[in-house]
């Protein structure tokens, strides 16, 4: 071997790396200049929903230059440990200050009520809420008994009062099964697991103001409300004619009628 050219070829080598180290440290150099230091941040490992609890299978750190950085940014994990987020946060986002918070009265049932729509719950039963199946999200008609004739069977009818209602919550179960409040221990939140709950007796729905007026006529009626699962994508509201017993007896009708029409006619 030709020593002389192996040490040249060395030090050419030697000099290239030079070279390549110096004009990537200057490369290095000029994006610090333009773009800052890198600087950790927190982003979403995953899509976090609305109101949705926030732990660390949730979120990633990573580095980030300066310029790139967003106002607001985490720095740390435990920094997020049981906030909630108050807006959808899509996987790779940073994850800043104004989009969470900690579990509390903005992080209730109220936030979930449309403006323009109020939350009223009523009592219900197996037989009267689907066995219980009914759950937050579903969407229900809500059916009474109208009894205005002081007992007289003939004039007494099954309405549909509301058609197409949100249920809000079943029992303290939320639409998004957020806990309602939590408390705050050496920064740690000891949320309360409210989705847990099965044994509901009561459903919350959203109404408007007038519906809301038309239920609580209807719970002070002696009248307890049947609810009425539909299909989440039927939206249709159309117009249901009431049912009398007479609807119900089918080819009796005319002769139960008549029975009616004699009962009542002896008592005048």
């Amino acid at each position: 071997m030709n020593t002389r050219s192996f040490s040249l070829a060395l030090i050419l080598a030697l000099l290239a790396m030079v070279i390549v180290w110096t004009y990537v440290d200057s490369e290095i150099s000029e994006v610090k200049k333009e773009y800052g230091q890198a600087q950790t941040v927190i982003v979403a490992s995953r899509d976090i929903n609305e109101l949705e609890l926030i732990d660390d299978s949730m979120i990633d750190s990573i580095a980030v230059p300066m310029k790139f950085a967003q106002p607001g940014n985490f720095k740390s994990k435990k920094e997020l440990m049981n906030t909630v987020a108050m807006v959808a946060i899509k996987k790779g986002e940073q994850i800043t200050k104004p989009r969470v918070d900690y579990p509390g009265v903005k992080t209730g049932l109220s936030r979930q009520v449309s403006p323009d729509k109020r939350a009223i719950a009523i009592l219900v039963s197996d037989r009267t809420a689907v066995s219980k199946l009914v759950k937050p999200g579903d969407r229900v008609d809500v059916l009474a008994w109208i009894d205005y004739g002081s007992g007289r069977k003939d004039i007494q009818k099954v309405s549909t009062v509301l058609q197409d209602v949100m249920v809000l919550s079943t029992g303290f179960d939320m639409t998004n099964s957020l806990p309602m409040y939590g408390r705050k221990t050496d920064k740690v939140i000891e949320a309360m697991k409210l989705n847990t709950y099965s044994n509901y007796t009561t459903v919350t729905l959203e109404v408007t103001s007038f519906e809301a007026q038309q239920l609580v006529f209807l719970l002070n009626f002696n009248t307890d409300p049947y609810l009425v699962l539909r299909n989440n994508n039927d939206r249709d509201r159309v117009k249901i004619k009431p049912t009398k017993v007479f609807d119900v007896l089918g080819d009796d009708a005319q002769e139960a009628k008549l029975f009616f029409q004699q009962k009542y006619s002896e008592k005048k």
